[in-house]
């Protein structure tokens, strides 16, 4: 009995403590970028954009459990409502930022990971994935390089921008199916139709409401393609 407690024990709590740590080194790295780096508070926001999307990799090779996810999305959710009125983690919101971006991340988290994780944690994978990178690198690349703009109601967006989230998408996509399907015409199929459509859903990203429908718009696709497909 003792030692069945044990096991248990190990299983589900050093998984929980190399994310926990994972996470508090991103903090911190995100915390000091952020006051070493005044000029460019944006470029720390997309760090932790990108390295907590990250931790679903971790999640997915630790078999972490999806209460346990879907309970840490809460919390993040909490934290992002609260950061964004007060000053807690400046590297996540800026005070008064009129962006709703990282709750919405993180409520899509708890979603996909309620939807798809038990029995499909590829997709969970995927959606979270997409938005990190595809999202975090448009930011980056178009802030700094986009020449050619064009607009979606009052957003100005680049097309250079755009280019590097579809182009990241196809890329994160590709990864996970072929390792889930395997190298067959379908995966690239579905990673070209999954860039598309995310990058048009990026467009939009009024008050951050990307985080939201890229996220889930990029998995529910990449789900239903793949089962007629």
């Amino acid at each position: 009995m003792t030692s069945t407690l044990t096991s248990y024990f190990n299983q589900s709590f050093y998984p929980l403590i190399i994310i926990f740590a994972y996470l508090v080194i991103l903090v911190i790295v995100s915390e000091t970028l952020n006051r070493f780096i005044t000029d460019d508070p944006e470029l720390t926001r997309k760090v932790v954009h990108i390295g907590s999307g990250n931790v679903i990799l971790l999640a997915w090779w630790l078999q972490i459990p999806r209460n346990i996810i879907v309970a840490a999305a809460v919390i993040a959710s909490i934290i992002a409502l609260t950061s964004y009125f007060l000053p807690i983690l400046p590297s996540i919101n800026s005070v008064g930022r009129k962006s709703l971006g990282t709750l919405f991340y993180a409520i899509s988290i708890g979603i996909l990971a309620q939807v798809f994780w038990q029995d499909y944690p590829q997709y969970t994978a995927i959606g979270i994935l997409v938005m990190a990178w595809g999202d975090g690198m448009a930011a980056i690349i178009g802030q700094r390089f986009g020449r050619h703009s064009y607009r979606v109601f009052d957003i100005s967006k680049s097309w250079e921008g755009s280019l590097v989230m579809a182009v990241a998408t196809f890329i994160v996509t590709s990864l996970i199916l072929l390792s889930t399907q395997g190298n067959i015409p379908q995966t690239y199929l579905i990673a070209a139709i999954v860039a598309i459509i995310a990058t048009a859903l990026e467009a939009f990203s009024k008050l951050g409401i990307d985080n939201l429908t890229v996220p889930l718009g990029s998995a529910s696709l990449c789900y239903f393609c793949s089962q007629l497909l």
